[in-house]
């Protein structure tokens, strides 16, 4: 059959998905996509009128739409009702604005957690990235839906349930392989979460001041995207960390960014949002340790017989299992590329195909 994938903020795993699956799918899939560069925002109000513009330019009749979560997709229906109303269309969450975690400071407009919301009323079927985050959302819609005084359609979460599904992201770790980078050295910390507020590198590195002060001795490769290179405390952790460090900045390339993955030994994330947990299964992929906050979706990444040893609840709690990872650096690298296994694309695809042959056939069922 033929998939119409419409993504509107076409660039990190939004693209990776979109593209990763009309790479593996045994469907005929089209991405009809807009750039990042008028922010996530323009994206969110502006996106669905270019994109019914340009579905009906290109004349494609697909038998299913899947729209990314950033797209207004109740007004992209209106606006292509007369040509694709009786298509079925599944909206894919990647993350959501209702339950992101803001800045301190900024206060959330829920304008863009209505279109979340409208969008998924829209659909026939509302794909999340993890059972974690399909489950925050749902908790959340009643409090935001009650916010308002009157006819506040509160039965309509459960309408959302009913239609609500759980597929993870594919991740293309055949990219990754290659023979082990190690050199023999101290054992390797990575850092390859994104520099920003939610992900909290101001805790990553008190823990590895912590690790410093017990005598640990390690390195460190810092791989995550920084917005801001120049910005004070991304160049005062460098300066500090200097003697240390192998790697510091967003790798040159994929291939680049691979071989940093084959290097380390462990690898830690500190996030307070995680819808997903793409960057970590790219490093279990190359062998790495992970270390992870007991929250979001890890528990469900990590098996369970393994979460006391891997899953952390304070500060504390990650220096001990920190310190414990170095000292069997390298010794459980197949288990956890048995870990990560299951979210490449050859194991995902299939599941992203059976669905939406089923959402397919609604058209069959309705028309």
């Amino acid at each position: 059959m033929h998939i119409l994938w419409l993504d509107p903020f076409h660039g990190g795993s939004h693209a990776a998905v979109a593209t990763g699956y009309a790479a593996h799918s045994h469907h005929r899939v089209t991405v009809l996509s807009l750039s990042i560069d008028g922010g996530w925002r323009w994206r969110m109000r502006g996106g669905a009128v270019s994109l019914a513009r340009l579905a009906r330019e290109s004349g494609v009749r697909p038998d299913l739409i899947v729209a990314s979560d950033m797209l207004d997709l109740a007004t992209f229906r209106a606006l292509s009702a007369d040509l694709l109303a009786d298509v079925p269309a599944a909206v894919y969450f990647h993350e959501n604005q209702l339950t992101y975690p803001l800045p301190p400071g900024r206060k959330r407009d829920f304008s863009f957690a209505w279109v979340n919301y409208t969008s998924a009323l829209a659909a026939d079927a509302v794909i999340f990235n993890s059972a974690f985050h399909r489950r925050a959302f749902l908790e959340a819609l009643p409090d935001m839906l009650g916010r308002y005084h009157d006819y506040q359609e509160l039965q309509t979460v459960g309408a959302i349930a009913a239609k609500a599904e759980v597929l993870p992201p594919g991740v293309d770790l055949a990219r990754l392989e290659g023979p082990p980078e190690g050199d023999g050295g101290p054992p390797v910390i990575l850092w390859n979460s994104r520099w920003e507020y939610d992900k909290q590198p101001e805790a990553f590195f008190t823990g590895l001041e912590e690790l410093e002060r017990r005598g640990a001795n390690f390195r460190l490769i810092v791989a995550g995207e920084h917005i801001d290179p120049n910005a004070p405390a991304f160049a005062e952790a460098r300066a500090r960390w200097a003697a240390r460090t192998i790697h510091w900045g967003y790798a040159a390339s994929q291939a680049a960014y691979a071989r940093l993955l084959r290097r380390a030994d462990a690898v830690v994330s500190t996030a307070i949002q995680e819808f997903f947990g793409i960057g970590v299964v790219e490093a279990m992929s190359c062998g790495c340790a992970p270390i992870l906050p007991h929250r979001l979706n890890y528990p469900d990444l990590i098996p369970a017989p393994l979460h006391a040893t891997h899953l952390y609840d304070d500060a504390g709690g990650m220096a001990d299992l920190l310190m414990a990872a170095l000292a069997r650096a390298g010794a459980d690298r197949d288990t956890w590329r048995a870990v990560a296994a299951p979210y490449g694309w050859p194991a995902v695809a299939p599941r992203y195909d059976a669905l939406f042959g089923d959402l397919a056939k609604l058209r069959e069922m309705t028309y």
